[in-house]
Protein backbone atom coordinates (compact mmCIF):
# COMPACT_ATOMS: atom_id res chain seq x y z
CA UNK A 1 0.00 0.00 0.00
CA UNK A 2 2.84 2.45 0.59
CA UNK A 3 4.38 2.11 -2.53
CA UNK A 4 0.76 2.32 -4.30
CA UNK A 5 0.86 5.52 -2.06
CA UNK A 6 3.61 7.13 -3.33
CA UNK A 7 2.75 6.47 -6.69
CA UNK A 8 -0.16 8.68 -6.43
CA UNK A 9 1.25 10.99 -4.58
CA UNK A 10 3.74 11.54 -7.85
CA UNK A 11 1.34 10.86 -10.18
CA UNK A 12 -1.75 13.18 -8.88
CA UNK A 13 0.17 15.73 -6.71
CA UNK A 14 -1.26 18.69 -7.93
CA UNK A 15 1.93 20.96 -6.71
CA UNK A 16 2.39 24.23 -9.27
CA UNK A 17 1.55 24.78 -12.67
CA UNK A 18 2.62 27.48 -14.21
CA UNK A 19 0.67 29.91 -12.07
CA UNK A 20 1.24 28.16 -8.98
CA UNK A 21 -2.64 27.31 -8.00
CA UNK A 22 -4.87 25.04 -7.02
CA UNK A 23 -8.40 24.82 -8.19
CA UNK A 24 -11.66 24.05 -6.68
CA UNK A 25 -14.94 23.56 -8.22
CA UNK A 26 -16.60 26.29 -7.35
CA UNK A 27 -13.66 28.82 -7.19
CA UNK A 28 -12.25 31.36 -9.58
CA UNK A 29 -10.45 29.17 -12.42
CA UNK A 30 -6.88 28.50 -12.10
CA UNK A 31 -3.83 29.39 -14.83
CA UNK A 32 -2.25 26.04 -15.88
CA UNK A 33 0.74 26.38 -17.80
CA UNK A 34 0.06 24.14 -21.01
CA UNK A 35 -1.93 23.55 -24.40
CA UNK A 36 -2.97 22.15 -26.63
CA UNK A 37 -4.02 21.95 -30.64
CA UNK A 38 -7.29 20.90 -32.16
CA UNK A 39 -8.07 20.49 -35.86
CA UNK A 40 -10.71 23.00 -36.87
CA UNK A 41 -13.28 19.89 -37.74
CA UNK A 42 -16.06 18.72 -35.54
CA UNK A 43 -13.80 16.98 -32.45
CA UNK A 44 -15.09 14.14 -32.04
CA UNK A 45 -17.29 13.32 -34.76
CA UNK A 46 -16.52 10.23 -36.27
CA UNK A 47 -18.18 10.20 -39.43
CA UNK A 48 -17.75 12.21 -42.67
CA UNK A 49 -21.18 12.71 -43.73
CA UNK A 50 -23.44 15.53 -43.34
CA UNK A 51 -25.57 15.87 -40.76
CA UNK A 52 -28.62 17.57 -40.05
CA UNK A 53 -27.93 20.80 -37.93
CA UNK A 54 -29.63 20.45 -34.01
CA UNK A 55 -30.31 23.83 -32.43
CA UNK A 56 -29.69 23.79 -28.56
CA UNK A 57 -29.61 26.04 -25.15
CA UNK A 58 -26.57 25.32 -22.39
CA UNK A 59 -26.45 26.61 -19.27
CA UNK A 60 -23.12 28.46 -18.30
CA UNK A 61 -21.73 29.63 -14.96
CA UNK A 62 -21.23 33.90 -15.63
CA UNK A 63 -18.68 34.49 -12.79
CA UNK A 64 -18.45 37.95 -13.92
CA UNK A 65 -14.37 37.41 -14.77
CA UNK A 66 -14.87 37.64 -18.68
CA UNK A 67 -12.64 40.54 -19.65
CA UNK A 68 -14.58 43.53 -21.40
CA UNK A 69 -12.71 43.11 -24.55
CA UNK A 70 -13.41 39.27 -25.02
CA UNK A 71 -16.99 40.30 -25.41
CA UNK A 72 -19.93 38.44 -22.68
CA UNK A 73 -20.29 35.16 -21.03
CA UNK A 74 -22.36 33.43 -23.70
CA UNK A 75 -20.40 35.85 -26.51
CA UNK A 76 -16.69 35.52 -26.80
CA UNK A 77 -14.45 33.97 -29.00
CA UNK A 78 -14.51 30.18 -27.84
CA UNK A 79 -18.14 30.44 -27.45
CA UNK A 80 -18.04 31.43 -31.28
CA UNK A 81 -15.51 29.10 -31.49
CA UNK A 82 -17.83 26.00 -30.60
CA UNK A 83 -20.45 26.87 -32.21
CA UNK A 84 -18.49 26.92 -35.64
CA UNK A 85 -17.26 23.28 -34.96
CA UNK A 86 -19.95 21.69 -32.72
CA UNK A 87 -22.90 19.42 -34.23
CA UNK A 88 -25.47 22.20 -33.03
CA UNK A 89 -25.97 25.22 -32.99
CA UNK A 90 -26.01 26.70 -29.21
CA UNK A 91 -27.14 29.30 -27.47
CA UNK A 92 -25.73 29.95 -24.11
CA UNK A 93 -27.87 30.90 -20.87
CA UNK A 94 -25.92 32.84 -18.42
CA UNK A 95 -26.14 31.87 -14.76
CA UNK A 96 -25.05 33.98 -11.99
CA UNK A 97 -22.37 31.25 -9.98
CA UNK A 98 -23.88 31.58 -6.89
CA UNK A 99 -27.30 32.49 -7.61
CA UNK A 100 -27.90 29.47 -9.95
CA UNK A 101 -30.95 27.46 -8.13
CA UNK A 102 -32.63 30.86 -8.56
CA UNK A 103 -31.35 31.66 -12.22
CA UNK A 104 -32.66 28.00 -12.96
CA UNK A 105 -35.69 28.03 -11.14
CA UNK A 106 -36.88 31.18 -12.93
CA UNK A 107 -36.33 29.48 -16.12
CA UNK A 108 -37.95 26.60 -15.33
CA UNK A 109 -41.23 28.54 -14.41
CA UNK A 110 -41.14 30.64 -17.81
CA UNK A 111 -40.71 27.83 -19.96
CA UNK A 112 -37.16 28.34 -21.01
CA UNK A 113 -34.79 25.61 -19.28
CA UNK A 114 -31.89 25.02 -21.34
CA UNK A 115 -31.70 21.76 -22.70
CA UNK A 116 -28.09 20.96 -20.92
CA UNK A 117 -27.77 21.95 -17.35
CA UNK A 118 -24.41 22.23 -15.43
CA UNK A 119 -24.56 22.27 -12.37
CA UNK A 120 -22.50 21.39 -9.15
CA UNK A 121 -25.24 20.81 -6.67
CA UNK A 122 -25.98 17.60 -6.10
CA UNK A 123 -29.17 18.31 -3.89
CA UNK A 124 -30.35 20.73 -7.23
CA UNK A 125 -29.93 18.36 -9.77
CA UNK A 126 -31.53 15.75 -7.50
CA UNK A 127 -34.67 17.94 -7.02
CA UNK A 128 -35.38 17.83 -10.86
CA UNK A 129 -35.31 14.38 -10.83
CA UNK A 130 -37.55 13.78 -8.16
CA UNK A 131 -39.85 16.62 -10.05
CA UNK A 132 -39.57 14.48 -13.20
CA UNK A 133 -37.56 17.34 -14.99
CA UNK A 134 -34.61 15.03 -16.48
CA UNK A 135 -34.20 12.90 -19.12
CA UNK A 136 -32.98 9.49 -18.71
CA UNK A 137 -29.36 9.39 -21.31
CA UNK A 138 -28.27 5.51 -21.31
CA UNK A 139 -30.19 5.13 -24.97
CA UNK A 140 -28.91 8.41 -26.60
CA UNK A 141 -25.28 7.81 -24.99
CA UNK A 142 -24.70 4.56 -26.64
CA UNK A 143 -25.92 6.13 -29.66
CA UNK A 144 -24.65 9.40 -30.38
CA UNK A 145 -21.62 9.49 -27.62
CA UNK A 146 -19.17 7.70 -28.83
CA UNK A 147 -16.58 9.97 -26.29
CA UNK A 148 -18.46 9.26 -23.28
CA UNK A 149 -19.25 5.72 -24.14
CA UNK A 150 -15.44 5.26 -23.67
CA UNK A 151 -15.10 7.40 -20.62
CA UNK A 152 -17.79 4.94 -19.36
CA UNK A 153 -16.07 2.26 -20.25
CA UNK A 154 -12.63 3.41 -18.49
CA UNK A 155 -14.62 4.83 -15.25
CA UNK A 156 -17.42 2.47 -14.79
CA UNK A 157 -17.83 4.00 -11.34
CA UNK A 158 -19.39 7.30 -13.55
CA UNK A 159 -22.31 4.96 -14.35
CA UNK A 160 -23.06 3.69 -11.14
CA UNK A 161 -23.13 7.40 -9.54
CA UNK A 162 -24.77 9.15 -12.65
CA UNK A 163 -27.68 6.65 -12.09
CA UNK A 164 -30.87 7.79 -10.10
CA UNK A 165 -33.15 5.28 -8.00
CA UNK A 166 -35.54 4.11 -10.71
CA UNK A 167 -32.14 2.80 -11.77
CA UNK A 168 -31.59 4.79 -15.08
CA UNK A 169 -28.61 7.27 -16.01
CA UNK A 170 -29.50 10.53 -15.36
CA UNK A 171 -26.02 12.10 -15.03
CA UNK A 172 -23.09 13.17 -16.94
CA UNK A 173 -19.46 13.13 -15.12
CA UNK A 174 -15.95 13.94 -15.17
CA UNK A 175 -12.90 12.60 -13.74
CA UNK A 176 -10.45 15.24 -12.05
CA UNK A 177 -7.24 15.24 -10.13
CA UNK A 178 -7.61 14.48 -6.68
CA UNK A 179 -6.26 16.87 -4.46
CA UNK A 180 -6.45 17.98 -0.70
CA UNK A 181 -8.80 20.48 -0.32
CA UNK A 182 -8.55 21.74 3.56
CA UNK A 183 -5.28 21.21 5.07
CA UNK A 184 -3.47 22.68 8.59
CA UNK A 185 -0.68 24.54 8.80
CA UNK A 186 1.67 25.06 11.20
CA UNK A 187 4.28 27.72 11.66
CA UNK A 188 7.57 24.99 12.61
CA UNK A 189 9.89 28.29 12.57
CA UNK A 190 8.32 29.14 16.18
CA UNK A 191 8.11 25.29 16.91
CA UNK A 192 11.81 25.55 16.32
CA UNK A 193 12.34 28.30 18.47
CA UNK A 194 10.52 27.24 21.19
CA UNK A 195 11.66 23.68 21.12
CA UNK A 196 8.39 22.28 20.44
CA UNK A 197 7.40 19.17 18.37
CA UNK A 198 4.58 19.08 15.75
CA UNK A 199 1.54 17.87 17.55
CA UNK A 200 0.25 14.47 18.12
CA UNK A 201 -2.32 14.94 20.61
CA UNK A 202 -5.22 16.52 21.86
CA UNK A 203 -2.96 17.66 24.63
CA UNK A 204 -0.08 18.02 22.54
CA UNK A 205 -2.10 20.72 20.12
CA UNK A 206 -3.53 22.37 23.72
CA UNK A 207 0.65 23.00 24.76
CA UNK A 208 1.56 24.26 21.48
CA UNK A 209 -1.24 26.97 21.24
CA UNK A 210 -0.33 28.13 24.27
CA UNK A 211 3.12 28.14 23.83
CA UNK A 212 2.44 30.41 20.88
CA UNK A 213 -0.16 32.04 22.77
CA UNK A 214 2.35 33.73 25.38
CA UNK A 215 5.91 32.90 24.75
CA UNK A 216 6.24 35.99 21.78
CA UNK A 217 7.09 33.31 19.09
CA UNK A 218 7.91 36.11 16.46
CA UNK A 219 9.85 37.59 19.31
CA UNK A 220 8.53 41.26 18.91
CA UNK A 221 8.27 41.68 22.51
CA UNK A 222 4.59 41.76 22.50
CA UNK A 223 1.72 39.57 23.51
CA UNK A 224 0.05 39.57 20.13
CA UNK A 225 0.06 35.89 18.55
CA UNK A 226 -2.48 33.32 19.09
CA UNK A 227 -1.75 29.71 18.25
CA UNK A 228 -5.52 28.31 16.89
CA UNK A 229 -8.47 30.02 15.18
CA UNK A 230 -11.93 28.54 15.97
CA UNK A 231 -13.20 30.27 13.12
CA UNK A 232 -14.57 29.01 10.07
CA UNK A 233 -12.62 25.90 9.17
CA UNK A 234 -10.97 25.67 12.10
CA UNK A 235 -14.21 24.39 14.27
CA UNK A 236 -14.62 22.18 11.59
CA UNK A 237 -11.14 20.55 11.62
CA UNK A 238 -12.31 20.13 15.98
CA UNK A 239 -15.09 18.61 14.18
CA UNK A 240 -13.24 16.19 12.01
CA UNK A 241 -10.46 15.11 14.72
CA UNK A 242 -13.27 14.07 17.27
CA UNK A 243 -14.95 12.29 13.68
CA UNK A 244 -17.81 14.27 14.68
CA UNK A 245 -20.38 13.23 12.09
CA UNK A 246 -22.45 10.06 11.34
CA UNK A 247 -20.57 7.17 10.91
CA UNK A 248 -21.27 3.27 10.07
CA UNK A 249 -20.81 0.64 13.06
CA UNK A 250 -21.88 -2.42 12.75
CA UNK A 251 -23.12 -1.83 9.39
CA UNK A 252 -25.61 0.48 10.87
CA UNK A 253 -25.12 4.29 10.19
CA UNK A 254 -25.47 6.10 13.30
CA UNK A 255 -24.43 9.38 15.30
CA UNK A 256 -22.77 9.49 18.70
CA UNK A 257 -23.31 12.01 21.71
CA UNK A 258 -20.08 11.14 22.69
CA UNK A 259 -17.79 12.52 19.77
CA UNK A 260 -20.00 15.88 19.71
CA UNK A 261 -19.38 16.07 23.39
CA UNK A 262 -15.87 15.52 23.47
CA UNK A 263 -15.39 17.89 20.37
CA UNK A 264 -17.44 20.96 22.21
CA UNK A 265 -15.64 20.23 25.30
CA UNK A 266 -11.86 20.57 23.59
CA UNK A 267 -13.51 23.49 21.83
CA UNK A 268 -14.40 25.22 25.08
CA UNK A 269 -11.07 23.86 26.60
CA UNK A 270 -8.91 26.31 23.87
CA UNK A 271 -11.16 28.96 24.53
CA UNK A 272 -11.28 29.06 27.82
CA UNK A 273 -7.33 28.69 27.92
CA UNK A 274 -7.10 31.91 25.50
CA UNK A 275 -5.05 30.42 22.86
CA UNK A 276 -7.90 31.52 20.00
CA UNK A 277 -9.04 35.03 19.05
CA UNK A 278 -11.45 35.59 21.25
CA UNK A 279 -13.82 37.07 18.22
CA UNK A 280 -13.54 34.26 16.49
CA UNK A 281 -17.82 34.26 16.26
CA UNK A 282 -17.55 37.07 14.14
CA UNK A 283 -15.01 36.25 11.62
CA UNK A 284 -17.44 34.00 9.68
CA UNK A 285 -15.73 33.32 6.42
CA UNK A 286 -12.36 32.78 8.11
CA UNK A 287 -11.12 35.96 6.48
CA UNK A 288 -9.66 37.73 9.85
CA UNK A 289 -8.09 33.96 10.67
CA UNK A 290 -5.90 33.87 7.13
CA UNK A 291 -4.94 37.71 7.57
CA UNK A 292 -3.66 36.78 11.37
CA UNK A 293 -1.79 34.05 9.54
CA UNK A 294 -0.43 35.59 6.51
CA UNK A 295 0.59 38.71 9.14
CA UNK A 296 2.44 36.29 11.28
CA UNK A 297 0.13 36.50 14.55
CA UNK A 298 -1.77 33.05 14.07
CA UNK A 299 0.40 29.62 14.27
CA UNK A 300 -2.04 26.78 12.91
CA UNK A 301 -3.83 27.85 10.27
CA UNK A 302 -7.00 25.59 8.53
CA UNK A 303 -6.47 26.41 5.05
CA UNK A 304 -8.99 25.91 2.17
CA UNK A 305 -6.91 25.78 -1.55
CA UNK A 306 -3.81 26.82 -0.03
CA UNK A 307 -1.33 27.84 -2.97
CA UNK A 308 1.82 28.83 -3.31
CA UNK A 309 0.78 33.01 -2.92
CA UNK A 310 0.34 31.14 1.12
CA UNK A 311 3.96 31.39 1.69
CA UNK A 312 4.63 34.22 -0.50
CA UNK A 313 2.31 36.67 1.16
CA UNK A 314 3.53 35.02 4.53
CA UNK A 315 7.33 35.45 3.85
CA UNK A 316 6.45 39.31 2.44
CA UNK A 317 6.38 40.34 6.33
CA UNK A 318 8.04 37.23 8.13
CA UNK A 319 11.05 37.08 6.10
CA UNK A 320 12.13 34.00 8.37
CA UNK A 321 9.18 32.09 8.51
CA UNK A 322 8.55 28.54 7.81
CA UNK A 323 5.33 26.64 7.88
CA UNK A 324 4.63 22.92 7.50
CA UNK A 325 1.08 20.22 6.78
CA UNK A 326 0.09 18.91 10.13
CA UNK A 327 -2.67 16.48 10.41
CA UNK A 328 -5.08 16.99 13.44
CA UNK A 329 -4.15 14.31 16.19
CA UNK A 330 -5.66 11.15 16.74
CA UNK A 331 -8.37 10.94 19.04
CA UNK A 332 -9.95 8.01 21.08
CA UNK A 333 -12.69 8.02 18.31
CA UNK A 334 -9.73 7.61 15.27
CA UNK A 335 -7.80 9.81 12.88
CA UNK A 336 -9.13 12.13 10.31
CA UNK A 337 -8.66 14.21 7.40
CA UNK A 338 -11.05 17.19 6.97
CA UNK A 339 -11.90 17.55 3.25
CA UNK A 340 -10.97 17.05 -0.41
CA UNK A 341 -11.72 18.02 -3.68
CA UNK A 342 -14.34 15.34 -5.26
CA UNK A 343 -12.49 12.63 -7.84
CA UNK A 344 -15.49 11.94 -9.90
CA UNK A 345 -17.92 15.21 -10.10
CA UNK A 346 -21.42 14.72 -11.71
CA UNK A 347 -22.14 18.00 -13.54
CA UNK A 348 -24.47 17.74 -16.39
CA UNK A 349 -27.99 16.67 -17.18
CA UNK A 350 -30.83 16.86 -20.03
CA UNK A 351 -33.53 18.56 -19.86
CA UNK A 352 -37.09 16.40 -19.70
CA UNK A 353 -38.78 19.32 -22.17
CA UNK A 354 -35.63 19.34 -24.75
CA UNK A 355 -37.08 19.76 -28.06
CA UNK A 356 -33.57 17.94 -29.42
CA UNK A 357 -32.03 15.93 -27.28
CA UNK A 358 -29.85 14.13 -29.79
CA UNK A 359 -28.12 17.44 -30.84
CA UNK A 360 -28.15 18.01 -26.99
CA UNK A 361 -26.02 15.10 -26.53
CA UNK A 362 -23.86 14.89 -29.43
CA UNK A 363 -22.92 18.14 -28.39
CA UNK A 364 -22.18 17.18 -24.89
CA UNK A 365 -20.04 14.82 -26.66
CA UNK A 366 -18.50 17.17 -28.42
CA UNK A 367 -17.16 19.12 -25.68
CA UNK A 368 -16.01 16.03 -23.65
CA UNK A 369 -13.50 15.20 -27.20
CA UNK A 370 -9.95 15.77 -26.61
CA UNK A 371 -9.31 18.11 -29.42
CA UNK A 372 -12.33 19.74 -28.04
CA UNK A 373 -11.02 21.03 -24.21
CA UNK A 374 -7.50 20.99 -24.87
CA UNK A 375 -8.80 24.08 -27.47
CA UNK A 376 -10.80 25.67 -24.64
CA UNK A 377 -8.45 24.98 -21.80
CA UNK A 378 -5.39 25.64 -23.63
CA UNK A 379 -6.21 28.24 -26.75
CA UNK A 380 -4.80 28.07 -30.34
CA UNK A 381 -0.91 27.08 -30.96
CA UNK A 382 1.80 29.36 -31.32
CA UNK A 383 -0.67 31.89 -29.52
CA UNK A 384 -1.34 30.90 -26.23
CA UNK A 385 0.89 27.69 -26.60
CA UNK A 386 3.59 25.28 -27.99
CA UNK A 387 4.97 22.06 -27.47
CA UNK A 388 7.80 21.56 -24.90
CA UNK A 389 10.42 19.23 -25.58
CA UNK A 390 8.26 16.31 -24.09
CA UNK A 391 5.83 17.44 -26.71
CA UNK A 392 3.23 18.44 -24.04
CA UNK A 393 1.61 22.34 -24.87
CA UNK A 394 2.64 24.94 -22.32
CA UNK A 395 2.08 28.27 -22.19
CA UNK A 396 3.79 30.79 -24.18
CA UNK A 397 2.59 33.87 -22.88
CA UNK A 398 0.59 33.62 -19.39
CA UNK A 399 -0.15 36.85 -19.23
CA UNK A 400 -1.79 36.69 -22.62
CA UNK A 401 -3.23 33.51 -21.80
CA UNK A 402 -4.93 34.42 -18.40
CA UNK A 403 -6.82 37.30 -20.41
CA UNK A 404 -7.45 35.35 -23.54
CA UNK A 405 -8.33 31.91 -22.19
CA UNK A 406 -8.72 31.39 -18.41
CA UNK A 407 -12.52 33.08 -18.23
CA UNK A 408 -13.65 30.26 -19.86
CA UNK A 409 -12.89 27.38 -17.72
CA UNK A 410 -17.06 26.70 -16.97
CA UNK A 411 -16.72 25.61 -21.05
CA UNK A 412 -14.65 22.50 -19.96
CA UNK A 413 -17.05 22.08 -16.79
CA UNK A 414 -18.53 18.89 -18.43
CA UNK A 415 -14.92 17.27 -19.80
CA UNK A 416 -12.64 14.86 -18.21
CA UNK A 417 -9.39 16.90 -19.32
CA UNK A 418 -6.89 13.55 -18.94
CA UNK A 419 -4.28 13.68 -22.12
CA UNK A 420 -3.87 10.45 -23.84
CA UNK A 421 0.04 11.27 -23.13
CA UNK A 422 0.32 10.47 -19.79
CA UNK A 423 3.70 12.22 -19.46
CA UNK A 424 1.33 15.62 -20.74
CA UNK A 425 -0.72 14.95 -17.20
CA UNK A 426 2.16 15.59 -14.70
CA UNK A 427 2.50 18.90 -12.91
CA UNK A 428 4.91 21.62 -14.26
CA UNK A 429 6.98 23.66 -11.95
CA UNK A 430 7.55 27.45 -13.11
CA UNK A 431 10.94 27.58 -10.97
CA UNK A 432 10.16 31.80 -11.87
CA UNK A 433 7.63 31.88 -9.41
CA UNK A 434 8.87 32.77 -5.86
CA UNK A 435 8.98 29.87 -3.24
CA UNK A 436 7.72 27.71 -6.30
CA UNK A 437 10.03 25.02 -5.26
CA UNK A 438 9.81 24.98 -1.87
CA UNK A 439 5.92 25.17 -2.00
CA UNK A 440 6.03 22.22 -4.28
CA UNK A 441 7.63 20.06 -1.57
CA UNK A 442 5.63 21.42 0.79
CA UNK A 443 2.54 20.32 -1.28
CA UNK A 444 3.65 16.89 -1.40
CA UNK A 445 4.58 16.59 2.17
CA UNK A 446 0.65 17.52 2.51
CA UNK A 447 -0.71 14.98 0.21
CA UNK A 448 1.44 12.21 2.01
CA UNK A 449 -0.02 13.20 5.07
CA UNK A 450 -3.82 13.60 3.61
CA UNK A 451 -4.61 10.91 1.01
CA UNK A 452 -3.90 8.04 3.07
CA UNK A 453 -6.77 5.83 3.60
CA UNK A 454 -5.78 4.75 6.86
CA UNK A 455 -6.48 8.72 7.47
CA UNK A 456 -9.80 9.01 5.73
CA UNK A 457 -12.10 11.65 5.62
CA UNK A 458 -14.38 12.24 8.35
CA UNK A 459 -17.83 12.54 6.85
CA UNK A 460 -19.47 9.32 5.47
CA UNK A 461 -18.66 10.46 1.85
CA UNK A 462 -17.91 13.77 -0.14
CA UNK A 463 -20.29 16.52 0.00
CA UNK A 464 -21.33 16.20 -3.60
CA UNK A 465 -22.18 12.39 -2.94
CA UNK A 466 -24.53 12.44 0.36
CA UNK A 467 -28.45 11.56 -0.60
CA UNK A 468 -30.66 14.57 -0.55
CA UNK A 469 -33.61 14.98 2.01
CA UNK A 470 -36.92 15.29 1.03
CA UNK A 471 -37.87 18.63 1.63
CA UNK A 472 -39.14 18.75 4.92
CA UNK A 473 -36.43 17.23 6.35
CA UNK A 474 -34.36 19.32 4.47
CA UNK A 475 -35.85 22.36 6.29
CA UNK A 476 -35.56 20.52 9.74
CA UNK A 477 -31.84 19.38 9.26
CA UNK A 478 -31.61 22.87 8.20
CA UNK A 479 -32.52 24.69 11.33
CA UNK A 480 -30.44 22.10 13.09
CA UNK A 481 -27.72 22.98 12.08
CA UNK A 482 -27.85 26.50 12.27
CA UNK A 483 -29.43 26.04 16.04
CA UNK A 484 -27.17 23.77 16.88
CA UNK A 485 -23.91 25.82 15.45
CA UNK A 486 -25.17 28.70 17.62
CA UNK A 487 -26.19 26.50 20.69
CA UNK A 488 -22.33 25.27 20.69
CA UNK A 489 -21.08 28.60 20.47
CA UNK A 490 -22.56 29.95 23.45
CA UNK A 491 -21.31 26.88 25.49
CA UNK A 492 -18.19 27.06 24.07
CA UNK A 493 -17.56 31.48 24.68
CA UNK A 494 -19.80 31.13 28.22
CA UNK A 495 -16.65 30.84 30.24
CA UNK A 496 -18.56 29.25 33.80
CA UNK A 497 -22.08 30.07 33.21
CA UNK A 498 -22.75 27.07 31.04
CA UNK A 499 -20.94 23.10 31.42
CA UNK A 500 -20.24 21.34 28.51
CA UNK A 501 -23.31 18.69 30.16
CA UNK A 502 -25.68 21.80 30.34
CA UNK A 503 -24.73 22.37 26.53
CA UNK A 504 -25.48 18.72 25.19
CA UNK A 505 -28.60 19.03 27.67
CA UNK A 506 -30.17 21.76 25.70
CA UNK A 507 -28.49 20.21 22.32
CA UNK A 508 -30.48 16.65 23.47
CA UNK A 509 -33.66 18.92 23.98
CA UNK A 510 -33.06 21.00 20.57
CA UNK A 511 -32.89 18.43 18.75
CA UNK A 512 -35.69 16.79 19.81
CA UNK A 513 -38.14 19.86 19.31
CA UNK A 514 -37.21 20.46 15.54
CA UNK A 515 -37.27 16.63 14.73
CA UNK A 516 -33.93 16.27 14.05
CA UNK A 517 -34.41 12.42 14.86
CA UNK A 518 -36.55 11.62 11.95
CA UNK A 519 -33.64 13.01 9.84
CA UNK A 520 -30.93 10.36 11.40
CA UNK A 521 -33.35 7.97 10.94
CA UNK A 522 -34.32 8.71 6.76
CA UNK A 523 -30.25 8.91 6.49
CA UNK A 524 -29.77 5.11 8.42
CA UNK A 525 -32.54 3.85 6.12
CA UNK A 526 -31.42 5.37 3.32
CA UNK A 527 -27.97 3.43 3.87
CA UNK A 528 -29.58 0.63 4.63
CA UNK A 529 -30.92 0.22 1.37
CA UNK A 530 -28.29 2.42 -0.75
CA UNK A 531 -25.27 0.58 0.84
CA UNK A 532 -23.98 -1.54 -2.04
CA UNK A 533 -24.20 1.04 -4.62
CA UNK A 534 -23.83 4.12 -2.55
CA UNK A 535 -20.50 6.14 -3.42
CA UNK A 536 -18.91 6.21 0.25
CA UNK A 537 -15.20 7.68 1.79
CA UNK A 538 -14.28 3.92 1.22
CA UNK A 539 -14.98 3.85 -1.98
CA UNK A 540 -13.03 7.12 -2.63
CA UNK A 541 -9.90 5.56 -1.39
CA UNK A 542 -10.45 2.43 -3.51
CA UNK A 543 -10.59 4.79 -6.22
CA UNK A 544 -7.61 6.66 -5.81
CA UNK A 545 -5.28 3.33 -5.35
CA UNK A 546 -6.69 2.24 -8.65
CA UNK A 547 -6.69 5.19 -10.77
CA UNK A 548 -3.62 7.00 -9.15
Amino acid sequence: MEDKMKKSTLMAVVTLLAAGTVLTACSKPKEEGSGASVSPTKAGSSSSAPEKRGKIKMSLYDRGNTPPAEGTVTNNRWTKWINENAPADVEYVAIPRFESKQKFNTLFASGEAPDVITEFDTSYRDQLYSQKQLLPLEDLIKQHAPNYNKLLEKYPILRQIGTKPDGKLYEIGRVIPSSVQIAVFIRTDWLKKLSLPIPQTPDDLLKVSKAFTEQDPDGNGKKDTYGFSLAYLGDKAIDAMHGNTMFIKDDKLIEDDARMKAAVSFKKRLFDEGVVDRDYLTDKNGEKAKKDFLSGKLGIYVADNANVDLLTTLRSTNRDATIAPMLMPKTEFGQYTIGMLNPLQMTTVVYAGSKDPVAAVKTIDFMIAEPTWKMLKFGTENVHWKNDELGCPRAINPDLRKTEVNYNADLNLIATTVDSKVICNLPVLDKNIPNAEEWAGIRQQTRALYENPAIPLYTLTHSEHMPTLPADLLKINNDWIQQSKDLIAKTVVSGGSVSVDQGMNDLKNLKQKIGQNQTLDWYAKWYEQNKKNAFLTKDIYQYLLKNN
